[in-house]
């Protein structure tokens, strides 16, 4: 068994207690770890932790692994790409606010930059065949990734009786149409209620009500005659605000809001966006900066990053003081406990509707097929997956 790393002494030096030759130094130092992981952090959320916690517990010694632990706990409690909330966290752990936004946007500015510029030839050439077939590739394989993101979560997600009902109304909620912030605040409101409705003070969770009715009504998509960058901001800010569980979840409040609702995007553009997120390194929430060059060129691009990130970075400012609070209430842990069990149905009532678009033929089939076996079976990486469906897309042009 490796040992545990020994912390280094002068590493857990506070912040504020270095000259500022050493404070600039420690930024310095989160800056280069950061951008080498938003340029190398391929694999989803679970590979980028791993990838953190080489470089921060194996290799820096700045944290113990139970201090690292700690920030992961930290990260589920609040809702945002939990990969990106880890590296604010370990930021702002570091180095105070300044190491907060320093870590936090040198880990998505790589992802950032290379969504965009594909997303620039992506809007120049998108008729072109090769661009096609490579996304029609690409596809059906984010239909193994999703489904095995279902599986490994709801293990965890589905606990107990009330979670496991919870999971079902949420995914006939979704075929259903019904508002996906509403459904995440009534379904965690209430298994809440169920969990705790033994305990003495009940009222104390019914307080959590009004909040949860404010966050629905400012949840609301609002009705926007354009797309302009501050309509794009506000969209995903929305998003960026509510969204509980992985990346993948994001897929269900696009497809409501942008595809049906306010019509910004077809089907297939949704598909193709969230194909380039999955295929670039860093968190899958860029997604929103390929989106927002689509639908409002540059300035677009610039506001759907900054609105769908911009939570997190203050959620973890805000909330880490209340944590070793909010770990012990059993009032917010079933309410947790209600929206990751929702968050599940919504991945899985987005999996019908990704294989409405991606499964077109039998190669499309095929190509999700043995994507799920390679995926469940063998354990494949999901950047190989990808570059294999990708691989099959230009192979299939050049060979029709």
């Amino acid at each position: 068994m490796t040992p545990e790393p020994e912390s280094n002494p002068q590493e857990q030096t506070s912040y504020s207690s270095l000259s500022a030759g050493q404070q600039r130094q420690r930024l310095g130092e989160l800056a280069s770890v950061f951008l080498r992981l938003g340029v190398l952090a391929f694999g989803g959320p679970a590979a980028h932790i791993a990838m953190m916690d080489e470089e921060v517990v194996e290799r820096r010694r700045w944290f113990s692994r139970e201090d690292l632990l700690d920030l992961i706990g930290v990260t589920n409690l609040i809702p945002g790409p939990n990969s990106t909330e880890l590296a604010i966290h370990i930021g702002y752990a570091r180095a105070g606010w300044r190491g907060l936004l320093i870590a936090g946007s040198c880990f998505i500015l790589p992802a950032m930059g290379i969504v965009w510029t594909l997303a620039i030839f992506y809007q120049r050439f998108q008729t072109i065949p090769q661009v096609q077939w490579l996304l029609y590739g690409l596809k059906p394989v984010i239909i193994a990734i999703v489904l095995q993101a279902v599986w490994g979560l709801g293990k965890k997600a589905l606990k107990d009786f009330p979670t496991a009902i919870a999971g079902i109304l949420a995914v006939i909620a979704y075929l259903s149409g019904f508002n996906e912030v509403l459904l995440l605040l009534l379904l965690g409101t209430a298994v809440m209620l169920i969990k705790n409705w033994h305990r003495q003070g009940a009222a104390q969770g019914v307080l959590l009500l009004p909040v949860s009715e404010v966050l629905a009504q400012s949840g609301a998509s609002p009705e926007i005659a354009s797309a302009s960058g501050m309509a794009v901001f506000l969209a995903f800010l929305k998003i960026g605000s509510v969204l509980y569980g992985s990346g993948y979840v994001l897929l269900a409040f696009l497809q409501r809001d942008l595809v049906e609702q306010n019509q910004w995007l077809t089907s297939q553009q949704l598909l193709d966006a969230i194909a380039i997120g999955q295929f670039t390194p860093g968190p899958v929430f860029t997604t929103a900066t390929f989106i927002g060059y689509l639908v409002a060129g540059h300035g677009g691009a610039i506001a759907g990053t900054i609105g769908i990130f911009l939570p997190a970075f203050l959620l973890v400012w805000a909330v880490t003081p209340w944590v070793p609070k909010l770990k012990q209430s059993p009032w917010v842990r079933g309410f947790l406990d209600g929206v990751n069990a929702a968050s599940l149905g919504l991945m899985a009532g987005v999996t019908w509707t990704i294989a409405q678009s991606a499964l077109v033929d039998a190669l499309t089939l095929a190509v999700a097929i043995v994507s799920i076996i390679a995926a469940f079976r063998f354990k494949v990486n999901a950047t190989w997956l990808l570059l294999g469906g990708a691989s099959v897309g230009f192979l299939s042009h050049l060979l029709k």
